[in-house]
């Protein structure tokens, strides 16, 4: 044989071998080689479901009459940029202040929320308690999913879930092929993979974020109301938000179920609505969507937990949303993987969203330092 064919032939082997190592992978992790990666805009990767919005009553936001005068400086500027940041919004008052859009970015454009979806998942889970399908936040996960009830699965209650303390065997892992996260965001079989999660921790005793708990909480949402999550949200929250766009729910596959944990899709503007939602405890333009007693309660810290690394009260999350500290005050902010934020600044009637590809990696607590620096930029707009 020549040294040539002998080429061909090791070639043509490692390509076989490499081949059949692929092809014997399960099917998310196929999915994650093809893909790599999340990103913000991943909308065709996905099966999905649309939330429409009502187009005969949709609300614009007015425009400030300071609208965009505020000129951002050359140091904010370059770290909106160093992140990747393709939205920058300001609404004060129920008027857009201060609105900037970057790489190729527009206010038609939907962007993955990622986690913060998982506030959209708290307030629905509000709606549907106020509506008294949800009998009480302490029922038991199995009276809505009885097959969730081995071990200490049938402890779990769902305000154990809508604190992340549900002790769930979840690894909150994003960069590991084989991790459940991965399977979670790139496979096709959520239901079975978060139903069939043992509980290692005992419930209720020490917060612990975990995306499959919120999962699992979309489940026990559809089970209540009978609604799939796209068209629940679509009823109770993005119609009666006056949205301007539609939304999409990406799924774990064609006409599957929507991955609570992640994926809803929206505008920076749309995004703006939830915020304000939070910033007014749950009411939009004056009607309350979500009631008082929830809102009182997504608010404050759960503090009769553990924080992460159980030495203190948990401080910094309530019922599916974070609560950062800042210049005196308590922040709301929904937040998502790559840096997309949502805050709601109470003393300055203000809604700031941040949307992006890239975050900070670097921690204060339990807070990336982008976090801060975002409201630092914030504050610039709204105090020139």
């Amino acid at each position: 044989m020549t040294k040539q064919k002998k080429i061909i032939c090791i070639s043509a082997g490692i390509v076989l071998v490499l081949v059949i190592s692929y092809l014997s992978l399960p099917y998310y992790a196929r999915q994650a080689l093809i893909h790599l990666m999340p990103v913000i805009d991943d909308l065709e990767t996905f099966h999905r479901h649309v939330v429409h919005h009502d187009a005969d009553s949709v609300w614009l936001w007015p425009q400030a009459e300071a609208y965009n005068q505020h000129q951002l400086s050359e140091k904010d500027a370059a770290y909106l940029d160093s992140l990747h940041t393709v939205s920058f919004l300001v609404v004060r008052r129920d008027s857009i202040l201060f609105e900037d859009y970057r790489d190729g970015w527009n206010d038609t454009l939907t962007s993955n929320l990622y986690s913060a979806t998982k506030t959209i998942v708290g307030l629905l889970v509000g709606i549907a308690f106020d509506e008294g399908k949800i009998h009480s936040l302490d029922d038991k996960v199995s009276d809505y999913i009885p097959i969730y009830n081995k071990g200490m699965q049938a402890d779990v209650t769902l305000r154990d879930l809508l604190t992340m303390s549900g002790g769930m065997a979840w690894d909150e892992s994003y960069a590991s092929l084989f991790s459940v996260t991965t399977h979670g965001y790139y496979g096709n079989d959520l239901y079975e993979l978060v139903t069939g999660l043992e509980v290692k921790d005992r419930p209720g005793m020490q917060f612990s974020y975990r995306s499959g708990e919120t999962q699992l909480l979309a489940f026990v949402l559809e089970a209540a109301t009978g609604e799939t999550l796209s068209r629940y949200a679509e009823e109770k929250l993005w119609k009666p938000m006056q949205a301007e766009k539609d939304a999409y729910w990406l799924l774990d596959k064609r006409d599957g179920d929507e991955k609570a944990f992640c994926c809803f899709h929206t505008t920076a503007r749309d995004a703006a609505r939830l915020g304000s939602l939070l910033l007014q405890q749950g009411k939009w333009r004056g009607k309350q969507l979500v009631s008082q007693r929830y809102m009182d309660e997504m608010l404050r810290p759960a503090s009769y937990l553990k924080d992460q690394w159980g030495r203190d009260s948990l401080s910094y999350y309530g019922l599916q949303l974070w609560l950062i500290p800042y210049r005196g005050e308590t922040i709301p902010c929904m937040r998502g993987m790559l840096g997309q934020y949502v805050y709601a600044i109470p003393s300055e009637n203000a809604v700031v969203v941040r949307l992006g590809r890239k975050r900070c990696d670097v921690y204060d607590g339990p807070f990336t330092t982008d976090m801060t620096r975002y409201l630092d930029i914030a504050m610039h707009i709204l105090h020139p």
